[in-house]
């Protein structure tokens, strides 16, 4: 059984943020059920295309972002702006121990599902909101979105070609990673808040901010930037504290070095036919390099430049320097390392088609991750969910599928 196969949450989060963490707690063992708006569901479904093939070849109603982040979840598709919805909520809240959102600030007091009015339901409910901005500061009530952020976060300021270069400008990363961060940050909270529970008893309230998450994975480049008052530069591939750590082009395309200590660079420097780099006193330690970057980068470029792409890696990797080629999503996938790491999973739909997933990367010994179920059809769900967890029958839920209340739909 997954390690935290005893924790039941309810994921009333969209698009990728929230539904990341809820998938990451559903793929360590949590029972995580997705609640969607009937007729529609999270947005992401038609965020296509490319959307899921069913079993005719034809495109199914969900595209393929959704499958990106709702693994090993059910779909609960319930109206929560009626009163019915509201109060079907509030009862599957007292019978779980966490509750994912990512609605604007105070977005769901108006229908009593805020922090506050749940905790006196479940006073050992772990309740986690994610917001663009958190729930406090100027900009609390603005809507954010991962683009947005990576802007306003200074991501993009440190990301792309210098000023002045080819194709010079900001760049945002090719992922939403401040949602993926963020979720990972969220499914950490959560795991943290569930520790602090089983010593104390006691629930509590998550406030994650994109802003936050994203200020904080600038990392190294905040903390240059703290300690030296100098506002970091974009430099395109290469990296502020360490040289050489960039992209060098081959005689038949492009390789990356990653130098990360000065005996790795001794040994490139004997590779590219030059030791007497490495005694430089311009190039023998890393600081130095950084200092004298616009000196040795044409220097080596030079020299790699001279041989093809397969000769370098050959090459660089006999002899432990840090290289590696530059792949494209497809290469990626047909990588015998990341194939021996089954990092590709194929998991059956409901759809009649076969859902073509990525693995989580967590490897435990003991608990290990499942993938119990493909993402599932809006309101797949919803009769199994409603009658196990709260004792309804279907004559119960009749009145409320005719009202618009819920959303049932055959696996």
């Amino acid at each position: 059984m997954g390690a935290l196969s005893h924790i039941r949450v309810l994921d009333l989060s969209r698009i990728l943020a929230g539904p990341w963490a809820g998938q990451l707690l559903a793929d360590l063992g949590a029972e995580v059920i997705k609640v969607e708006r009937p007729g529609r569901g999270d947005d992401t479904r038609g965020w296509g295309p490319p959307y899921l093939k069913d079993g005719d070849g034809r495109d199914s109603r969900d595209a393929a972002y959704f499958l990106t982040a709702n693994r090993n979840k059910q779909s609960l598709a319930i109206d929560i702006a009626s009163a019915e919805g509201q109060a079907l909520i509030r009862r599957l809240v007292a019978e779980c121990d966490v509750l994912l959102e990512n609605y604007k600030v105070d977005g769901l007091k108006k229908y009593g599902l805020d922090y506050d009015s749940l905790k006196e339901l479940n006073p050992g409910l772990i309740y986690c909101s994610i917001t663009g901005f958190g729930q406090t500061g100027p900009y609390r009530k603005r809507a954010g979105y991962d683009f947005l952020i990576q802007a306003m976060s200074g991501l993009m300021s440190i990301t792309g070609e210098p000023d002045g270069m080819p194709g010079g400008g900001p760049q945002k990363v090719g992922v939403a990673l401040t949602d993926v961060l963020t979720g990972m940050y969220a499914a950490t909270a959560v795991l943290a808040a569930l520790a602090h529970r089983g010593q104390t008893g006691e629930g509590q309230y998550i406030d994650l901010a994109l802003l936050d998450v994203q200020v904080a994975c600038l990392a190294n480049q905040a903390l240059n930037y703290r300690s030296s008052g100098q506002v970091p530069q974009r430099l395109g591939n290469a990296h502020p504290n360490i040289v050489p750590y960039q992209v060098f082009a081959s005689a038949d395309g492009h390789i990356i070095l990653a130098v990360g200590n000065d005996d790795q660079f001794a040994r490139c420097c004997e590779l590219l036919g030059h030791a007497e780099w490495a005694a430089d006193r311009r190039f023998a330690s890393n600081a130095a390099r950084v200092v004298h970057r616009e000196l040795l980068i044409p220097l080596l470029a030079e020299q790699l430049a001279g041989q093809p792409s397969s000769y370098w890696l050959q090459v660089m990797e006999a002899a432990g320097v840090p290289c590696g080629p530059i792949n494209r999503i497809d290469q990626v996938f047909a990588d015998p390392q990341v194939q021996a790491r089954q990092m590709a999973v194929d998991l059956p739909h409901a759809s009649g088609g076969t859902a073509p997933l990525v693995a989580n990367p967590i490897r435990m010994s003991r608990t290990p991750v499942e993938y119990r179920q493909a993402p599932p059809q809006l309101g797949a769900d919803t009769r199994e969910v409603l009658g196990r967890w709260l004792g309804l029958t279907a004559q119960d839920l009749q009145p409320l599928v005719e009202q618009g209340v819920l959303q049932c739909a055959d696996r």
